[in-house]
């Protein structure tokens, strides 16, 4: 997974993310946060010995000038990347589905997918590496979440492998966790093998107490998943910057092929940082603004600004630094095709839809072997092509399985 080396290189370069992010944490308070807090763990020494990446990289298949279509890529996930648990159900759902319709043949060309099965392994790997057969994995999970059938197949894998889950917020951490002399973690004086973050990727999910119990989260010696480093690594100001001749190369020395592959798969990035590149960029969006997408440093979806909202917001941004905590990004166009979309509170209909394909990438890491590195599954969401942002927490997509042809 050529994804998962490069954000693995991203996460150990500190100078790359500190010169990355140097003008972004000028201008977002939720990124500086984040960072103030690597700045930290690298200056006290950086306690972990496994490092685990749990990914998902998003792609849309955008047209191309002569009709053939062209994998691109729109973000990778690297913190709380969800719907595994989910998409691992969703086969069974449409075999029934096809085959309560008589449609046998069809239903056996569902493709058989176990994204749960996949992450679980790599959970499992990262705490055998730990070392202390009686730790446990802390899951932090929201005060009310809202997708914890999604994480609960994850927790049933990891416990069908005799793998204990214990599930906390921040504030349960802040209040009962520690850390003793050799920064081993604890969590009601239960040792902690792997930290799993189902929570901590938007800035209202973070209170000054949840703050504190993040730092010492990332100061103990239990693998992160992911660093505060390799959330640095998925933000949109990294994804830009890797999109610069060169920057790949620098990355992953040796690796021409990687390279390549990875390089196919970007979409136009610009940066929005004062000076004439972004003055540019700016430009040509106001310009053309069909042809662009603006982006902040935000995951959790619908943050996007596209069309008129996104001309209005570049107008009021074009004079101010703050455009720096921001990129725009090219718009990827998919062919749209038909579909029927199963929606609470909507009348099932036939629609004109698009969808976005996510892949989910593990990989493991003891020191500076790698020790995993594997695809373990997938996630394909359709919606509404009336519907330009927002996903399926917001109600707009739905999980839905490819169909080979």
């Amino acid at each position: 997974m050529d994804f998962n080396l490069l954000v693995d290189a991203v996460s150990q370069n500190a100078a790359f993310l500190e010169q990355t992010l140097s003008s972004t944490i000028k201008q977002d308070d939720f990124t500086a946060r984040l960072f103030d807090i690597h700045k930290q763990v690298l200056k006290e020494g950086i306690a972990q010995t496994v490092f685990l990446g749990l990914n998902r990289s998003d792609y849309m298949f955008q047209r191309s000038a002569d009709g053939s279509p062209a994998l691109k890529q729109i973000e990778i996930n690297t913190i709380s990347a969800s719907f595994g648990g989910l998409a691992s159900r969703t086969p069974a759902v449409h075999r029934h589905v096809l085959s309560v319709l008589s449609k046998t043949k069809e239903a056996g060309k569902i493709l058989s997918n176990n994204p749960s099965k996949g992450l679980a392994l790599g959970i499992a790997k990262a705490w055998e590496l730990y070392g202390s057969p009686n730790a446990l994995v802390l899951l932090i999970a929201q005060e009310k979440e809202r997708n914890i059938f999604d994480q609960r197949a994850i927790e049933n894998e990891l416990l069908a492998r005799n793998i204990h889950v214990i599930r906390r917020t921040f504030e349960d951490i802040s209040e009962k966790g520690s850390l003793d002399q050799d920064r081993r973690l604890f969590v009601d004086g239960q040792e902690i093998a792997v930290v799993y973050f189902r929570d901590g990727y938007m800035p209202r999910q973070y209170s000054l107490q949840n703050w504190e119990a993040r730092l010492l989260l990332e100061r103990s010696h239990a693998a992160k998943c992911p660093d505060i480093a390799t959330q640095l690594a998925g933000t949109k100001k990294v994804q830009q910057e890797l999109s610069r001749p060169g920057m790949l190369e620098m990355l992953l020395p040796g690796q021409p092929e990687a390279v390549a592959r990875l390089r196919a798969t970007f979409a136009g990035l610009y940066s929005l940082d004062v000076g004439e590149e972004g003055d540019q960029a700016i430009a040509e969006a106001l310009a053309a603004p069909s042809r662009f997408v603006l982006k902040p440093q935000r995951e959790g979806g619908g943050n996007n600004l596209y069309g008129e909202e996104m001309v209005q917001a570049l107008k009021q941004l074009k004079d101010s630094e703050e455009r720096a905590s921001y990129i725009l990004m090219e718009k990827i166009e998919p062919e749209p095709f038909e579909n029927c979309l199963l929606r609470p509170g909507s009348p099932a209909r036939v629609v004109q839809c698009i969808s976005e394909l996510g892949i989910f990438g593990v990989y493991v890491r003891q020191e500076k072997t790698l020790v995993m590195n594997k695809h373990v599954g997938h996630l394909l969401r359709t919606k509404a092509i009336e519907h330009a942002d927002g996903g399926v927490a917001a109600g707009v997509a739905v999980l839905d399985n490819p169909y080979p042809v």
